[in-house]
Order: C-alpha cells, then structure tokens, then sequence
C-alpha cells in the first residue's frame, strides 16, 4: 500500500465511503519525534526513533463536512482537541516507524469514513423451517429416550 513517502501528502487508498480514496495535505500533518523507551545500555536508543502523527480532523480542508462530522464521531474516544494522534515506537528506524505512523493513520481514517452497515430487518422463521427444528428436537429427545434405562413394570 503506497500511502506517500515520510514528509509529502498521505494517500488514503479507495475503500467503503472513500470510492475515489483521500488526499491529505503534508501541511495538515504534524510529525514530533522522541526518542523510543525500551531496554538498553550505554549508548542504546540515542535516536529519536519514535514518531507522533498528528492530524487535525476538525479542521482540516481535506474532508467535507459530512465526512468531518463522521470522523469526528467515530474517533471521538481518539480525539484530544479535535486532534487525532497516531505513536509508532516499535521500530529501530525513524524512518520505518514514521511509514508505520502514516499507515495507521490512514487505516483509522478509512475505517472512520466508512458508511454505517444497513440496518438489520428481523425477519421470522419460515414455517418449514419451523417445522425441521421442531422434528429436529423430536428426533433427539427418541434419541436420549433410548438410553435411559428400562423400567419393568
């Protein structure tokens, strides 16, 4: 998935609400960097490896408002000030850790813009359907009525 190299525009690809897919402005996205946490010794994580992703869906010219309203409602437990903050930590390079930041980004962004699944219509047994699984627990109530023991009266 090609999502636009680290410092250029992220392309969000087509998908479910997105036919045309999503262009986000490298100027809307805002990448700190810090040095990774784990285990080491002398030396060990000198680098700034970890990278935040930050990206302003309240904002941002790169959605409609339609799709900023549901973005906003579906990552309303994300949002910090209408911001969306992506971490990625877990790899050695900065450089990885950032394709990694924008990948999940991207993917939170395509599943937030996603339309609703239909609403589900209760519909009811058809009458023959009825009909094997009532014959269904018959059978297996002969069944079970077969082991039980025998009784001479």
């Amino acid at each position: 998935m090609s999502l636009g190299a680290p410092g250029r525009d992220l392309r969000v690809p087509p998908g479910p609400g997105l036919p045309d897919g999503l262009g986000v402005p490298a100027a809307e996205l805002v990448e700190r960097f810090s040095r990774s946490s784990g285990p080491g010794g002398q030396s060990v994580n000198t680098t700034d490896s970890r990278v935040e992703l930050e990206y302003d869906v309240s904002s941002s010219d790169a959605l409609t408002p339609a799709q900023r309203a549901r973005a906003a409602d579906r990552l309303v437990a994300r949002l910090v000030d209408g911001r969306l903050v992506v971490v990625a930590s877990e790899h050695r390079s900065q450089h990885r850790n950032r394709v990694t930041a924008r990948e999940r980004l991207a993917e939170l962004l395509r599943a937030a813009l996603a339309p609703p699944p239909p609403v589900r219509r209760a519909t009811r047994p058809t009458r023959g359907a009825r009909e094997r699984r009532l014959e269904g627990k018959r059978h297996r109530a002969e069944t079970k009525a077969l082991r039980r023991r025998v009784r001479w009266d």
